[in-house]
């Protein structure tokens, strides 16, 4: 099975990922050899350091190999088919982890390949980010009944925060500025599972919210728009005052890298309530689960 999508592994699979990481973190020794003679790919189109190093760490503190995939080097798309591609890589590899610019790519080289194709990223979702986004809540409160709100562009990671939120019981609101609202089809698919509400307004997505999450105006491959998107998101700064409309012991969220200023202030990333090196570490403690629920098998 691959992992594209968080809704790909159901309510049950989800709790069982974020079991599975909280218990990687907790006695990461207990696992350095439980992928041994695995062989793990990892492709890059877009630069990373997060997902990189986390995704590597993790493969390697598995007992399994990690091989860096570049652009450059495969090809796809570019001097040879990406079918072509997936079914030699599916010859060498044991799972392949992939962060592209177009979902498409994602799914062309899962319907080609036996083995695991797992989004690192895509223009579409960051399941991996929304996984370590609940451990890191989980690790606090419990998550069922537990408000998340999402302030800012209605993006990738918004889509798979309001999935793996409402998969996992947690009422999820969102702020975001007309013409800037997540995808009228993930928001239909998310409630299926549970409650979503959706405001022009962030002030009443953040009132009482247990998370306050945010991320960039601008996107890696979205600078021409950089302009345009300062001036529609200039009042969907997560400050002090917005914060104050949480929860007592709310948290601020944030997948980095973080424009200070921007999308945050300096004084609410850097303050007491902000988890975002949290998340961070996360990632790594997330990304080994899904390895292991995706090849220990």
């Amino acid at each position: 099975m691959s992992f594209l999508s968080v809704a790909d592994v159901g309510t049950e699979g989800l709790a069982r990922l974020l079991e599975s990481a909280l218990d990687f973190k907790r006695d990461p020794g207990r696992y350095r050899s439980a992928l041994a003679g695995k062989t793990v790919g990892l492709f890059f189109q877009k630069p990373s350091l997060r997902t990189w190093v986390s995704s590597t760490a993790a493969t390697a503190l598995l007992g399994a190999h990690p091989v860096p995939i570049q652009q450059e080097v495969s090809g796809v798309g570019e001097r040879e088919d990406p079918a072509d591609v997936a079914r030699v890589l599916d010859r060498y590899l044991d799972a392949l982890g992939m962060r592209v610019f177009e979902h498409s790519l994602l799914e062309q080289m899962a319907d080609h390949m036996k083995a695991p194709v797992i989004n690192l990223l895509s223009d579409w979702e960051h399941p991996c980010q929304a996984v370590a986004d609940l451990m890191t809540i989980a690790e606090r409160r419990p998550l069922a009944g537990s408000v998340l709100a999402y302030v800012g562009d209605g993006n990738n990671v918004c889509h798979s925060l309001m999935l793996a939120g409402t998969m996992a019981g947690m009422r999820v609101r969102v702020g975001c500025p007309p013409g800037y609202r997540p995808d009228d089809s993930v928001v239909a698919r998310a409630r299926e599972w549970g409650e979503v509400s959706i405001f022009d307004d962030p002030a009443p997505a953040v009132q009482g919210a247990h998370a306050v999450y945010t991320d960039v105006w601008t996107s890696m491959g979205q600078e021409e728009e950089s302009q345009q998107r300062l001036a529609a998101f200039t009042d969907y700064t997560v400050d002090s005052g917005l914060m104050e409309l949480a929860d007592p012991e709310g948290v601020f969220m944030h997948c980095l890298p973080a424009h200070r200023g921007e999308e945050v202030t300096a004084e609410v990333l850097e303050s007491p309530r902000s988890v975002v090196f949290d998340q961070a570490e996360n990632r790594l403690h997330s990304f080994a689960a899904l390895l292991l629920n995706l090849l220990s098998a």
